[in-house]
């Protein structure tokens, strides 16, 4: 523990699920850490709470990622209160399902807007406040690279996106000393998908190790990508699946 230490990370959608769990993790490694959240302060104050009841330093910040002024301000806050931005974790995103003919434009507006806009504006911003040493790491998912089942085409297309511009970043980037990787959970147990909710039975059958993965197991390969073990590894996107992809 302690790599981080001296660091500042913004998590964004950190209040609860993944983002929580790596907002903790990374706190656990030394870093003052900055969550955003889009409606539930509960959840965010718990998070801040439990990362301060550890002895670490966290803020939370409300800021909605399909609101390009709100994450500009987010990135903005968390320089001006923590001192610094070292890493970025492009956590908050959507999901929607639905066929094709059934899915409305507003809410394909919706999801592209969360989960490609807000990131690439919330990484456009930070990156004026990283120098060497600076660490992107979007969080994607493996259905950027398969349809593991029908009605996931629109949120697919978002995260085939995320890693389009993780290795176009990974260019741009890396000759600042600045790396951009991807990390790509299977299906993970949390309030959006259960590993006892609806989808779960279809979606554990097509896993080798017959289980979902947990948040802590996502933020164990984040926390690898921000520390200086990680440091050359970049444009990567990295799927964390249990074998669903195989």
């Amino acid at each position: 523990m302690g790599t981080l230490k001296g660091k500042v990370a913004l998590v964004t959608g950190g209040s609860r699920g993944i983002g929580a769990a790596i907002a903790r993790r990374l706190a656990r490694e030394g870093a003052a850490v900055a969550i955003t959240y889009a409606a539930s302060p509960a959840k965010a104050d718990e998070v801040v709470r439990a990362i301060e009841a550890a002895g670490g330093r966290a803020i939370a910040l409300r800021a909605d990622s399909g609101d390009a002024e709100a994450v500009r301000s987010a990135v903005a806050q968390t320089v001006e209160a923590l001192g610094r931005l070292d890493v970025l974790v492009n956590n908050a995103g959507v999901a929607a399902m639905a066929p094709i003919d059934q899915f409305s434009l507003e809410e394909f507006d919706r999801v592209m807007g969360v989960n490609v806009r807000g990131l690439f504006v919330a990484a456009q911003e930070a990156v004026r406040h990283m120098g060497e040493g600076g660490r992107i790491i979007n969080i994607g998912s493996v259905s950027g690279d398969v349809a593991l089942m029908a009605g996931m085409s629109v949120y697919g297309a978002t995260k085939a996106a995320v890693a389009g511009l993780t290795r176009g970043w990974a260019r741009d980037l890396g000759p600042r000393g600045i790396t951009v990787n991807n990390v790509q959970p299977g299906p993970v147990d949390t309030d959006m998908n259960p590993a006892d909710g609806p989808l779960a039975a279809g979606l554990r059958g097509q896993i080798p190790v017959q289980r979902y993965g947990q948040g802590d197991e996502v933020a164990s390969m984040v926390a690898y990508l921000a520390g200086p073990e990680g440091a050359f590894v970049n444009g990567a996107n990295l799927n964390i699946d249990g074998g669903i992809t195989a």
